[in-house]
Parts: structure tokens; C-alpha cells; sequence
């Protein structure tokens, strides 16, 4: 079986369709023919080899409306033949080259999220991608909540299926050095409240920074972003420096430490364009309970209110604050709700499960 797998851009471009995607294709990798199609940050056209996979990096002229300007896209869409087109949207681009290219093969697409702050862009492009989810085999969403809160979804629900995000475990089952996690600690105090992840406008994170007046703890936030200088201008403002402290965007392996030397995770969302939240999964896996926002999308499927964790309106620093000083004062509550953190993410979001579930989709559409 051949399969063309069909995103914006592929590691070490950070993201979580970016990690979903690298994740996805080196599993598959091991049983079918895979290639993936994705634009390049360049404008040169590079193709990466490694074992079974093909990576075709398309080159780029740059970026509008966050969407690359990769012409050769097309082009390479219809060289790359397969049995099965995966796409992963939102890239309006790789659909509209579906289009201009015409290849053949079953068509499956995973709807990661709606089109939500390019207003004008997605207008344009709702009826070419209502036209192409037509097409489409099959859909697969994260979550149920994600068909239910997605105008778009909810009119093709009849070829949707429900396969959530995956992580692998087995990293995170391992706990790191003591020395490392001591470390941390020693570093930055005994209650640490963690973020992971882009300073993009759809995190939220100047709710989160707004309720560490209120908060007794050390805030570390892990990940860079363009709202980086306005995010350090508002801890100026709330005079907090001394509360928190921004660190580098890291690998996973370097992250690790950080979860399991943390009190809690926060994942403080405005948007639906947080359609999962990953790191959620991250977090929970290292036995942690999460702190999050109640969103029309999967956020709240992964992180279940006081069962996992608790959840909080969107965009209410005070709401952040409360929840994370019940759980500071409730070491018994931490400990249960991340011991039920840990095992929902064993039980419902491994990569062996998401695996084995796309590879039912490729199977039944071929037959």
C-alpha cells in the first residue's frame, strides 16, 4: 500500500500537526510505502530519506495569510502517485492542488481545526473546502466534541470518524534523572505551575500570566512565539518577574524533566484553533493533573473536569487562578487527579491505538 500524507510542514517545524504528523509517518513507515508532501521554509525543494519514508519539501516563496506560497506544490502532487492521499487540514493550499493536479486514490483527511482567525481567508475558502470534504473518503476528527463545535464538520458527520490523537507513552512511562527533577526544583521552588508550547494569540497566555498575582507558586513557561515581548512587558506591568520565568522552546526529551517536576500543567486557550492541545497528553502521561479551558473542541474530551484535572472559562484569569490554588492545597486531589491523568492517556491515547485505527480506515478503503 502506498500512502501520500498531505500537511502545511513537517519537523523540526514545531507544531502539534507538525508532531502528530512526524509521529504518524515513521509508525506507518514501518508497514507501508509512505511519502509526505509538505512546503519547505526555503525556497529550494528538498526530499529527506530515511528507512521507508520519503519527505518532499516543497519549495517556498514565503507566506500569506499563514499559508505557504509553495507553487511547485501541484506539481509534485501529481509525481507522487498512491493508493491513499492523507491530508491534514487546515491547508487550504494542498487542496486547492488536489484540485489542479487530479491524482488518483482514496482520499482521507484529518480535520484538525477549523479556519479560525483568517476570517477573510477562510471565507474564500469554504466552498472549495466543502467541495473537497465531499470528495473526501473519509474524515477523521480528534475528538466528538470537534464534529459537534465545527459548522463545517457537523455537515458531513455521516463520513466522519472519531480517532483521537496519539502519543508515545513509553517516553513518558520513564522517569527521568532525580538529580534533573531536583534540580528544577532547587532552581525554581517546590510549587511550580508549567505552560508549553507557542506564544501565539490563541494560548491565552496573558490570562495565565494574569493570575499569577494571585497565585502563591513559580510560573515556567517553555516555548517561543511573536507575543513573546508583549507577554514580558505585561509581567513588567503586574510586576511579577520574579514569579516566573520564560525558558527556550526544547526537545521532548528535555522537556520531560519539566513535567514531572511540575506541581501542575496549564493549557490557558481562547480559540478553536486549539482543536487537542498535545501537550495535555504530555502532561497526563507524566502523571499530572492539567488545568484548562472549556472550549467547543478536544481540549475538554482529553482533560476530564474534576477527573483529570478541572476546567475554566476561556479568557478569566481570576477562574485560572482558583483552580490552580485549589489543587496547590490539595496535594491528595493533585495526586489523584494526575493518577487518573495517567491512566486515561494509557487507555484511550497511545500511539498504538491511533495507529491501529487509521491503518482500519486504509484497510477498509482499499478493501
Amino acid at each position: 500500500m502506498k500512502i501520500l500524507q498531505v500537511s502545511k510542514y513537517y519537523y523540526p517545524v514545531i507544531g502539534g500537526v507538525e508532531s502528530h504528523l512526524k509521529l504518524l509517518c515513521e509508525d506507518l513507515s514501518k508497514n507501508f510505502k509512505v511519502k509526505v508532501l509538505v512546503s519547505n521554509i526555503k525556497p529550494k525543494t528538498e526530499i529527506e530519506l530515511s528507512n521507508n519514508l520519503e519527505v518532499v519539501k516543497a519549495g517556498s516563496l514565503g507566506r500569506l495569510f499563514s499559508m505557504p506560497l509553495s507553487p511547485a506544490f501541484p506539481l509534485w502532487m501529481g509525481k507522487l502517485k498512491a493508493d491513499i492521499l492523507h491530508f491534514h487540514h487546515p491547508f487550504p493550499w494542498g487542496m486547492i492542488s488536489y484540485f489542479i493536479a487530479k491524482p488518483e486514490g482514496k482520499v482521507v483527511v484529518t480535520y484538525h481545526s477549523d479556519i479560525v482567525r483568517q476570517k477573510a481567508t477562510g471565507a474564500l475558502f469554504t466552498p472549495i473546502l466543502l467541495k473537497f470534504l465531499e470528495r473526501a473518503d473519509c474524515i477523521i476528527a480528534t475528538s466528538p466534541n470537534l464534529i459537534e463545535g465545527s459548522s463545517i464538520l457537523r455537515l458531513f458527520k455521516h463520513k466522519c470518524k472519531v480517532i483521537p490523537l496519539g502519543i508515545d507513552i513509553e517516553k513518558f512511562r520513564i522517569r527521568p534523572d532525580e538529580k534533573k527533577i531536583g534540580f528544577i526544583r532547587n532552581r525554581f521552588g517546590t510549587r511550580i505551575i508549567l505552560f508549553v508550547g507557542r506564544f501565539i494569540y490563541y494560548k491565552g497566555l496573558e490570562y495565565l500570566i494574569g493570575a499569577i498575582p494571585e497565585v502563591d507558586a513559580h510560573f515556567i513557561l517553555i516555548g517561543e512565539g511573536p507575543l513573546e515581548k508583549g507577554l514580558r512587558r505585561k509581567i513588567s506591568d503586574l510586576k511579577v518577574e520574579r514569579k516566573i520565568t520564560i525558558l527556550r522552546a526544547m526537545s521532548e526529551d528535555e522537556i520531560i524533566p519539566y513535567y514531572y517536576a511540575c506541581d501542575l500543567f496549564v493549557l490557558p486557550s481562547i480559540a478553536r484553533s486549539e482543536a487537542f492541545g498535545l501537550v495535555q497528553l504530555e502532561a497526563m502521561a507524566c502523571g499530572k493533573p492539567v488545568v484548562s479551558t472549556d472550549l467547543p473542541t478536544g481540549v475538554p474530551f482529553v482533560n476530564l473536569h474534576k477527573q483529570t484535572g478541572l476546567i475554566v472559562p476561556p479568557k478569566n484569569s481570576g477562574a485560572i487562578a482558583r483552580a490552580i490554588n485549589v489543587l496547590l492545597k490539595n496535594q491528595n486531589l493533585r495526586q489523584k487527579y494526575g493518577e487518573n491523568a495517567r491512566r486515561r492517556v494509557e487507555e484511550n491515547f497511545t500511539k498504538e491505538k491511533m495507529i491501529e485505527r487509521i491503518q482500519e480506515v486504509y484497510n477498509e478503503l482499499l478493501g
